[in-house]
């Protein structure tokens, strides 16, 4: 005798309310808050600030940019997030946003992370690596300015983890999100300052906002120059051809008075005819 085999019943279609219930509370909508109060130095303030700017000059066109603001990843609770002192999501030309979040607008493809003494009471690093990972950040960058020895560590997406890069890896430093370089810059006032260039010698820096302000203000001190030096070639062109006219009136008198010189000489030497005797 042969089992019966259990029927499998398809799956009821979802059906109108046939009337409204009474429910023991209100349903509880997900809140995802915009800020947090932290503690910032100064020189934190000023290192991040100048990062996003440069940022943003150079990307804004196409791409998205966030400093210190949050980035969720998971729809159902607030708790799983992360404030990045810079992030960058490729493809969509900059806007202004209260917060990120991934199910909507994609993760970021870069974040970039400033250690500083504010970072005290905050998750460890191995903390914050692991809400990297779940966040979907392909590309992770920690800056820690007093570390002279590695001041630069960076994390790529591989296989659905995050790994660091090796310290002995020739391209360490190249920003493969962005097809630039990572270089660190002294600046006199707040001292090692994380920087981004378009090669790997860090010659060619993507500006800050200051040296921008100077750059330009530099450039146009040079057209004024060169506008000058135009004006002056242009006066000194124009009076040049003044003398050349003068001169060119003077030798055209001085060519007619030889003529007639010439002539009046050519017409003392003219022999008299003598009449036939």
């Amino acid at each position: 005798m042969s089992a019966i085999e259990p029927t499998v019943r398809p799956p009821a279609a979802p059906r109108e309310r046939m009337r409204a219930h009474i429910y023991s509370r209100p349903p509880e909508p997900v809140v995802f808050p915009e800020s947090e109060e932290v503690p910032e130095t100064n020189r934190h303030l000023e290192l991040r600030t100048a990062l996003y700017l440069s940022f943003k000059r150079e990307l804004a066109q196409v791409a998205t940019l966030g400093s210190n603001q949050f980035v969720y990843w998971d729809p159902t609770t607030s708790k799983k997030r992360l404030a990045p002192d810079a992030f960058v999501r490729l493809g969509v030309p900059h806007r202004t946003f209260r917060t990120w979040k991934t199910w909507l607008h994609g993760a970021p493809d870069l974040g970039v992370e400033i250690v500083s003494e504010s970072d005290e009471g905050e998750p460890d690093w191995d903390e914050k690596l692991a809400r990297y990972r779940a966040s979907g950040i392909r590309e992770v960058v920690r800056f820690d300015p007093d570390d002279r020895a590695r001041p630069i560590r960076i994390w790529d997406a591989l296989d659905g983890d995050l790994v660091e890069r090796s310290p002995d890896d020739p391209d360490l430093r190249a920003c493969e999100a962005l097809g630039l370089w990572w270089t660190v810059v002294e600046d006199a006032s707040i001292g090692p300052m994380l920087r981004l260039s378009r090669d790997r010698e860090g010659r060619d820096l993507l500006p800050t906002p200051d040296e921008a302000e100077a750059q330009a203000r530099e450039a146009e001190a040079q057209a004024r120059e060169a506008e000058a030096r135009t004006r002056e070639a242009e006066a000194q062109a124009r009076e040049a051809g003044a003398q050349a006219r003068e001169a060119n009136k003077t030798l055209e008198a001085e060519v007619a008075a030889l003529r007639a010189e010439l002539a009046e000489a050519k017409g003392k030497r003219r022999p008299r005819r003598r009449s036939p005797g």
